[in-house]
């Protein structure tokens, strides 16, 4: 098979480049996924996260190594395996980011990518159904339905209300032009569906004469001769085959996905790679370091107010919230993973937001534990920014293989200070009105932990955290020596290959990453078209 462009997983990111390179009938586009296609009913539904997170046809099912921050834990890392990528399996929330998080990138060296670069490109992704008057910056006609949270909830309302109360300001939508305050998220979602990456781009699209969609066809390596990528070694369903590429071949396989592959292409550091019998075709250190994530600490509240826990705790509830969404699509079952959203500061003298707090009306120990028996809400928080960076490196040569994944969670004393601000923050609102009073127990960290001790609290967050699967920056884009790929996203040293994902970040954005994902994307089609002409 021979394509103009072959693009490298289906996610957040390549379905957005499929369907902005197929639109120019010129080019002939392959759009290769190692997972199947998204007829896994759970995936549309908006709470079936709970159902496609650790299942092996929807999702790659990672595991990190034993982390010294997290006191030797080791921590399942979430990706998606399937149409649409983890766009199918994340929690559906929408956040940009911060401008000064683009400004920074630009700063950097990477032309184009400031914030007025790239604010054209998050709103020709979206149709925004926000109430209100038009903003401008705002998109109204693009590909993806992002909503305001219609579904509301008294123990979030009362969440926010004492946010408000002890000293936050509200903030009706922090994807405008300031992101700090308390509110609701917003949503990937239309008509009470999930609106994934492979909903918005690939479905309207599929008739395409010049596009074909591959599934079940995992990356082995990049065919790469005298310096330049000429195609792709590919398992389809058992068989491995070569794809040609004319032009370009893409990889937006994701932040642990792109580098992998680089490396078992002989991209990468060549110690490692010849350490591994892998031949080294270009000798480039930076591919798979520079590895950020968000970790969050989940302070839980038992309350005396109805939350999930509790409505869903048997059948005949559970059945009853089905009808309503079966014949409505309304509900519960169209819940994203959290409601109230919170960007604030641990300092006032900070610039912008540093931690971000999800706000669920239910608790859990572990999701795939399902909800605890009693009523209570989580009190999510993360470190937007974290100095920490860990790295991930190959396990063999063998295509079939997990990389080892080393986040090098809390390594620095500002992420360390930043995650116990955030959780005495969590504890500081809760003794607010209206939502104190509806508080029966600090479920966790508890009350064996005062507010004002640091060590204590600190060791609960090594104990307890877990990522909000937001891997970034693998294969970050810049001109030092660690750099992995140019502002155009062309990988240093080899021509004809780019990188379309979150691995390219050079510095994580401040909040979730799926909406920055499908922006690269987007950017990243208009670079290949101009240079393809």
């Amino acid at each position: 098979m021979e394509f103009d462009f072959v693009i490298i997983g289906a996610g957040s990111a390549g379905c957005a480049l499929a369907n902005r390179l197929s639109a120019d009938a010129r080019y002939s586009v392959a759009l290769l996924e190692a997972g199947g296609k998204d007829t896994n009913p759970w995936i549309h539904v908006p709470v079936g996260y709970f159902k496609t997170m650790g299942n092996p046809k929807t999702d790659w099912c990672y595991q990190t190594e034993q982390d010294p921050g997290l006191n030797g834990r080791a921590i399942p890392w979430p990706r998606g395996r399937v149409l649409g990528g983890s766009s199918s399996i994340n929690g559906l929330l929408y956040v940009r980011g911060q401008a000064q998080d683009f400004d920074y990138w630009s700063q950097l060296g990477n032309t184009g990518w400031a914030w007025d670069d790239v604010l054209p490109y998050f709103k020709r992704a979206e149709t925004w159904k926000g109430d209100g008057k038009l903003d401008p910056t705002r998109g109204t006609n693009g590909p993806l339905s992002v909503s305001p949270t219609r579904l509301k909830r008294d123990i979030v309302d009362r969440w926010i209300d004492a946010a408000v109360a002890a000293g936050f300001s509200r903030n009706p939508d922090y994807n405008g032009e300031n992101q700090e305050g308390v509110g609701y998220f917003q949503l990937t979602l239309d008509k009470g569906r999930r609106c994934s990456s492979a909903a918005a781009y690939l479905k309207p699209i599929r008739s395409r004469q010049n596009l074909t969609v591959i599934t079940h066809a995992q990356a082995e390596k990049v065919i790469i001769r005298e310096g330049r990528a000429k195609g792709i070694r590919v398992n389809i369903k058992g068989k491995t085959q070569d794809i040609t590429a004319r032009r370009e071949v893409i990889l937006s396989a994701g932040a642990i996905g792109s580098p992998q592959i680089l490396m078992l292409s002989g991209v990468g550091d060549a110690e490692a790679l010849t350490r591994h019998g892998v031949n080294v075709r270009h000798n480039l250190p930076g591919v798979g370091k520079n590895l950020q994530d968000h970790l969050q600490a989940r302070p839980i509240f038992k309350t005396n107010l109805s939350t999930i826990n509790t409505e869903t705790n048997n059948f005949i509830k559970q059945g009853i919230i089905a009808l309503q969404y079966a014949l409505s699509q309304t509900g519960p079952m169209t819940m994203a993973a959290s409601l109230g959203a919170a960007f604030l500061k641990t300092n006032s003298r900070l610039e912008t937001p540093d931690i971000q707090f999800h706000i669920q009306p239910f608790s859990a120990t572990r999701p795939a534990d399902g909800p605890h028996k009693f009523s209570a809400f989580t009190a999510s928080v993360l470190q937007l920014r974290p100095e920490s960076t860990g790295y991930l490196e190959l396990k063999s040569a063998n295509w079939r293989d997990h990389p080892s994944i080393h986040p090098n969670y809390l390594a620095t004393k500002l992420d360390q200070d930043t995650i116990v601000k955030g959780i005495q923050i969590a504890r500081k609102i809760a003794s607010f009105e209206p939502l104190k009073s509806n508080i029966l127990e600090e479920f966790a960290p508890g009350t064996g932990i005062p507010l004002d001790d640091y060590e204590a609290t600190l060791n609960w967050a090594r104990n307890n955290a877990v990522t909000i699967y937001h891997p970034t920056g693998t294969c970050k884009m810049g001109h030092d020596k660690m750099a992995v790929v140019d502002s155009r996203l062309r990988v240093h040293g080899v021509d004809g290959l780019r990188v379309g994902d979150c691995s390219i970040m050079p510095v994580i954005t401040s909040g979730n990453t799926n909406a920055p994902a499908i922006m690269i994307g987007e950017k990243l089609s208009d670079l290949i078209l101009e240079d393809a002409k």
